[in-house]
């Protein structure tokens, strides 16, 4: 029988989503070498060169914090930042998780989203309590949707970075500029700014190499043939698009990575363009996680580049869509796992 994500209902216990901060299975084995900066960009390789340099300061600074003064007492050198700018798929995240990789232990790893769903699950001390541990916080995607996400993260980064913590975090938003264009910014602006001055800003430029010389976005599939393929093809879900939309929403976002756990490939029928911001905001998180899994994505009805509407894409999310769209259509360009037809 096929299987759907509908029918899917995971639980993560708060306990595990420590545990669970970590890079994507895509990031597991990138390194600073490994990272291939394009010649015509000189900024790629000053920022390979800059995020190898702050690895080892934070190694240095939670060497430091580890020993103990000559009455006994830990030393608390404060955490240092790094704020990584730049477009799509230019390799920050593959920087950031070579940042992960080259230091020292405990560390955590996660989205901004991952690390808001993480304070809503455990409650603001308890999170402060189980990161201040860390040698480093890697914050991917670092965006700000509302005032209480920045009195939040500003108000949990100062603390952390006061207990000796360092945070590293990527954004196509320089860290003064957050925020901008949705909500009332000027009303947060102290927190922003303050934001700011945590990091030390990198610009990381380049084209969006998920698309160099690719072709635009496949066309759907026809839907008697999408059935076929995802019976075809082992590990497979098939779900309809407006009930995997309804099925979401039962769902805390924390939850979106445990209900493709060992999917093999998702497809999804009757897509359309959606005009409803929070049912949009939700795609965009399933969009990280399948990403993140490396799990490619066919669809029947409209492409995959008409998703969200034009409305969308010209808001104040509009970064948030496009990084949905550019992550998806390289999905739907992945091979279907072995035994497809």
């Amino acid at each position: 029988m096929q299987q759907r994500l509908v029918d899917r209902h995971p639980d993560v216990p708060a306990d595990q989503l420590i545990a669970q901060m970590v890079p994507p299975p895509t990031f597991d084995e990138v390194s600073f070498d490994t990272y291939i900066p394009d010649p015509n960009q000189p900024s790629q390789a000053a920022a390979v060169r800059k995020a190898g340099e702050f690895a080892q300061q934070v190694t240095r600074i939670h060497a430091a914090n580890g020993k103990k003064s000559l009455f006994g007492k830990k030393k608390h050198v404060p955490g240092a930042g790094l704020y990584l700018d730049g477009g799509f798929g230019v390799g920050k995240t593959h920087l950031l998780a070579s940042i992960y990789h080259a230091v020292p232990g405990p560390k955590s790893f996660g989205t901004f989203g991952e690390l808001t769903n993480l304070v809503g699950a455990l409650g603001f001390n308890n999170a402060l309590d189980r990161l201040s541990g860390n040698s480093v916080l890697c914050i991917d995607e670092f965006e700000l949707d509302d005032p209480g996400d920045t009195m939040l993260v500003s108000r949990l980064l100062t603390e952390l970075t006061a207990r000796g913590v360092s945070v590293t975090a990527t954004s196509n938003t320089l860290p003064g500029q957050l925020g901008e264009g949705r909500f009332a910014a000027q009303d947060f602006l102290r927190e922003i700014k303050k934001l700011g001055a945590l990091f030390d800003t990198v610009r990381v430029d380049g084209p969006d190499y998920r698309h160099r010389d690719l072709p635009p976005a496949p066309e759907p599939t026809a839907p008697g043939l999408l059935a076929e393929k995802a019976a075809a093809t082992p590990g497979s879900t098939l779900d309809d698009f407006d009930e995997l939309l309804r099925h979401l929403s039962t769902l805390h976002p924390s939850r979106y990575g445990a209900l493709i756990g060992g999917v093999g490939a998702v497809y999804i029928g009757n897509v359309h363009t959606v005009t409803d911001q929070a049912v949009a905001l939700r795609i965009v998180v399933l969009a990280d996680r399948l990403y993140d899994a490396g799990i490619p994505v066919t669809v029947s009805g409209a492409a995959l580049d008409r998703i969200f509407s034009e409305e969308m894409l010209g808001g104040g999310y509009r970064k948030k869509y496009l990084r949905a769209i550019s992550r998806l259509l390289a999905l739907s360009r992945f091979e279907a796992p072995a035994g497809a037809a």
